[in-house]
């Protein structure tokens, strides 16, 4: 487990102390623990190697002898040679898919800036990586557990580092925007907001006197009221064996949190309005980087029992000078916070101008929109117009062939034949154009003469 710790533990010094269960449990074997989120982009390839090379016997043994230097020096990635096959075969798988994920990682990236046709040279980019050997990309070797561990120890040192740094932008962003807040309101609100600003700091302020992390006064104090046993039987070594609660003979940073519960008690309370639980953390980290710095002697991040009872007869343990809690620290500088202003001016002044680029962008195409809108329309009335002309069209042509009342007229067409039969006719009617009577005789005919004799 101690690669595990060596490598990781700056990740649980972030992680909220736990209280200290007194119960004594059954001796059995635990499962290693989960390793926290490092943040690193190959966290998960760093996660699964330790995995698996504690499952090799001599791997471990090895790693208990081992000292901190040793670790990250690489001198324990000598011993590789020497674990189990099935060990090594999974090993070159890990990194057989890790390099695949960095080839798919490099060739998105690629693909977005220069397109898809762009050329990748996969072992000059994956030169950039620093935690695996890129020359060989198939198997699992000394080298690559060497630069694994000695990339992993150098980005986890700069840890504390940069969550100190985030911490005060945090810090700075919330005195700007109180700053701003207080231009907005006019004189007497602005008084008013003031006092209750100052009235918050005071009552913060106001609280019981907060032990130096890792002194006897504190230590003693958990003593007590933690562990519940008599202050003037306080003994170190049975302290350090009280809270080494997984038994591995080092105290942990996140062993050694859970002795600062009841400082930062004293200090932040989640209930109270003046209280900034971000404000704790931050405390929570100065503590204990304190007690490293003194009691860690070889800095392997871990407490022997032997570092533990040496830090005992120091002065710092018996006779401490105060610990000074972080609203009596300055956390940054008033040019600090304006060159921070600066840069969030800047910032806000590149967002606004592509804020403006975007919103011309967005006018133009709502004019487009329009300008397509109205095409649409005459295109539209242009269809419904061309329909209407055929419909009429075809609507005259049927009421050529249709009567008063509906009824379907027959236009017979006349031959000439036909005109020259009728000529006849027109000649019988008579010169005065007179009609022939019903019998066909014009009024001037005489009658039959032997009708008339017969007569007479």
């Amino acid at each position: 487990m101690q690669i595990q710790f060596l490598l990781l533990f700056p990740l649980l010094g972030v992680s909220f102390a736990v209280p200290i269960d007194r119960a004594t449990p059954a001796k059995q074997a635990e499962p290693a623990p989960e390793l926290g989120d490092t943040g690193l982009y190959y966290e998960r390839y760093l996660q699964e190697v330790i995995s698996v090379l504690e499952t090799d016997n001599h791997f471990r043994e090895k790693l208990q002898t081992a000292n901190a230097e040793d670790i990250k020096s690489g001198k324990l990635s000598q011993e590789l040679d020497l674990v189990s096959h099935h060990v090594r075969t999974r090993l070159d798988e890990l990194k057989r898919q890790e390099v695949s994920r960095l080839r798919m990682l490099l060739k998105a990236k690629l693909d977005a800036t220069m397109g898809d046709a762009a050329q990748i040279d996969h072992v000059a980019l994956l030169k950039q990586f620093e935690h695996l050997d890129p020359q060989n990309q198939h198997t699992f070797e000394a080298r690559d557990l060497e630069l694994l561990i000695q990339t992993a120890t150098k980005d986890l040192e700069n840890y504390d580092a940069a969550k100190h740094d985030e911490f005060k932008r945090y810090e700075m962003m919330k005195e700007h925007e109180r700053r701003e807040y207080l231009k907005s309101l006019d004189e007497d609100k602005r008084k008013m907001e003031e006092a209750h600003f100052e009235e918050m700091k005071k009552k913060h302020g106001d609280h019981p006197k907060v032990n130096v992390p890792g002194s006897k006064d504190q230590l003693k104090e958990v003593w007590e009221e933690t562990d519940g046993l008599d202050p003037s039987d306080f003994n170190p070594k049975t302290f350090f064996k009280l809270h080494d609660t997984n038994g591995d003979g080092v105290l942990d940073e996140q062993e050694l949190e859970a002795l600062f519960t009841k400082e930062l008690e004293k200090v932040y309370d989640p209930k109270n309005e003046e209280d900034d639980m971000m404000e704790m953390e931050e405390e929570r980290l100065r503590m204990r980087e304190h007690v490293m710095k003194n009691v860690d002697i070889n800095h392997d991040r871990l407490v022997t029992l032997e570092e533990f009872l040496k830090s005992t007869e120091s002065k710092d343990f018996n006779d401490p000078d105060g610990w000074q809690t972080l609203e009596e620290t300055q956390v940054y500088t008033e040019e600090e916070l304006r060159r921070f202003e600066q840069e969030l001016a800047a910032q806000e002044a590149a967002i606004n101008q592509r804020a403006d680029e975007l919103r011309k962008e967005h006018d133009a195409l709502q004019q487009r929109q329009i300008e397509l809108d109205a095409q649409k329309k005459e295109y539209q009335q242009a269809v419904i117009q061309m329909e209407q002309k055929k419909s009429q069209q075809a609507e005259g042509v049927a009421a050529q062939g249709v009567g008063a009342n509906g009824e379907l007229k027959f236009q017979a067409q006349v031959s000439e034949a036909a005109a020259e039969h009728d000529k006849p006719k027109e000649s019988a009617q008579g010169s005065d154009g007179h009609p022939a009577p019903p019998g066909g005789a014009h009024p001037d005919d005489k009658g039959p003469e032997p009708l008339q004799q017969n007569q007479q």
